[in-house]
């Protein structure tokens, strides 16, 4: 009977130690995704950040892991929140808001952020989703804050998105909690009160109206802009014919005037002469002229028929 007592203890002692070993060899091998991050600590403290694959520790309580999302993109919702079946409910403490101009606006905010630094994630503070939440809240009312109820409600809302991103990265960066931020948009934003949501209705149909207008007017003028370019190039093509005309008639009378003044150098008796008879053939058309050699004098006489006998005799003595 001793004897079987004591196999029978040597046996579950070595049951004790297979269990154990199986509880520490599993507790000491663990896998890591691609998406994830794992922190190892040696009795709490921070040891090492392994990447994916399938990774070793020493057995707890010695060491442990603790993995995280690192690639995951994790939502925050501002003014509003949605459960599991995608039903949505309006939070007013969150999404009312004070414009520029000390209006009442509702304004919606989805957020897309993801962890950067898991170490930090963990333990440079002690809620870092909710420091993100709040860094949101209030950069959204600092940016609002800044606007006009128009910007908000109506062309502003790509601004605001901008602007809200860029000061809450800046406030993460001073901060330094582990997180980055992805995106931020405007989910909705609409007045407090159905008196103004219908002013703005009516202020975005007349803009509406406006474009409108608008793009009918630069229709027309683009309709005519092509018949009154080719009248400004007929015009333009007249005006140079004219113009090269003009040039090549004032070309023309310079050059008769050098040839008549070369005539005038070489003979300027009779050049003179006659462009004097030719200037009163000019004036006085129809009118014969004789001329009397003997005295020298130049007579007019009134038109009429003359032989050549009496011309000759008239101009000939």
């Amino acid at each position: 009977m001793k004897v079987d007592s004591t196999r029978t203890l040597r046996l579950i002692g070595v049951i004790v130690v297979v269990i154990l070993l199986i509880s520490f060899g599993r507790s000491s091998v663990f896998s890591v995704r691609e998406s994830e991050q794992a922190v190892i600590t040696t009795f709490g403290k921070y040891t090492k950040t392994v990447q994916a694959g399938l990774q070793f520790k020493l057995p707890w309580p010695i060491q442990s892991a603790i993995i995280l999302p690192v690639s995951k993109i994790q939502k925050i919702e501002l003014g509003y929140y949605s459960d599991s079946n995608g039903q949505y409910y309006s939070i007013p403490e969150e999404s009312m808001m004070i414009t520029n101009d000390l209006n009442i606006v509702n304004i919606d905010f989805f957020v897309e952020w993801k962890i950067s630094d898991p170490v930090k994630y963990l333990y440079r503070t002690e809620n870092p989703d909710s420091i993100l939440k709040n860094m949101l809240q209030s950069s959204v009312r600092s940016v609002v804050g800044t606007k006009s109820i128009d910007d908000v409600l109506t062309t502003g809302k790509t601004g605001i998105q901008s602007d809200v991103k860029e000061m809450l990265k800046m406030r993460l960066e001073e901060n330094d909690i582990g997180l980055m931020v992805v995106d931020v948009k405007v989910n909705d934003s609409e007045p407090p009160t159905e008196e103004v949501a219908k002013a703005f209705r009516d202020v975005e149909t007349a803009k509406q109206e406006k474009e409108t207008a608008l793009n009918q007017a630069l229709e027309y003028k683009n309709s005519k802009i092509p018949a009154a370019n080719a009248d400004a190039d007929k015009i333009v093509r007249a005006a140079e014919g004219e113009k090269q005309s003009k040039i090549n008639e004032a070309i023309g009378e310079k050059n008769r005037f050098l040839s008549i003044y070369n005539e005038y150098k070489n003979f300027p008796v009779i050049t003179r002469e006659r462009m004097y008879l030719e200037m009163l053939e000019d004036i006085l058309p129809g009118i014969t002229v004789y001329i009397d050699d003997g005295s020298s004098i130049e007579k007019l006489l009134p038109l009429g028929e003359v032989s050549t006998t009496t011309a000759g005799a008239v101009t000939g003595d």
